[in-house]
């Protein structure tokens, strides 16, 4: 009985290079998505808020962000709508809500009315140095013939550290 084992086999070894490659690949999909989720979402200096709840929206549903910087300047998705040197009459602003409206889903004003109006609210971040103006005219925007969004949800800094758990928006 011979109990030799048979060596003739070469000895195999894996090539780690493609799981490597796809490991790298992998890494900077996330990269990638991470950024564009934080897209909507300019950096502010939110005004702080004494009650505030979390903003926790359903990524799901249409809403419109309009972020308002402290010269006025309008950025929508890292795209500046508005620009108060250039004053346009804030016809992209006006473009974008309307569109946005469309896709909106739609309720009675009241119960029972014909009057439609867009369900979801919209979500105006402005910085604590921003002029008030700049958000009025956006709110007077959203109430105009074709937008009509009456719903309007304003973002707030929440001080973690008095015990709120969140705040609308985020900063």
């Amino acid at each position: 009985m011979n109990l030799k084992k048979d060596n003739n086999e070469p000895d195999v070894e894996m090539d780690m290079t493609p799981m490597i490659d796809c490991v790298f690949q992998l890494i900077i999909f996330f990269m990638l998505i991470m950024d564009m989720s934080s897209k909507e979402l300019e950096e502010l200096y939110l005004p702080p808020a004494k009650v505030a709840t979390a903003d926790k929206p359903d990524p799901r549903e249409v809403r419109p962000i309009i972020n308002i910087l402290t010269d006025g300047s309008i950025v929508v998705k890292r795209d500046v709508y508005y620009d108060p040197k250039n004053d346009d009459k804030y016809k992209r602003v006006r473009e974008y809500l309307a569109r946005m409206a469309q896709q909106m889903p739609k309720e009675a004003i009241t119960p029972g009315s014909p009057i439609m109006v867009p369900k979801n609210p919209i979500l105006i971040r402005a910085d604590q140095g921003t002029p008030a103006k700049y958000v009025q005219k956006v709110m007077e925007i959203c109430g105009a013939q074709g937008i009509q969004i009456w719903k309007v949800e304003l973002a707030a800094k929440v001080d973690v550290a008095e015990g709120a758990d969140g705040a609308a928006g985020g900063n």
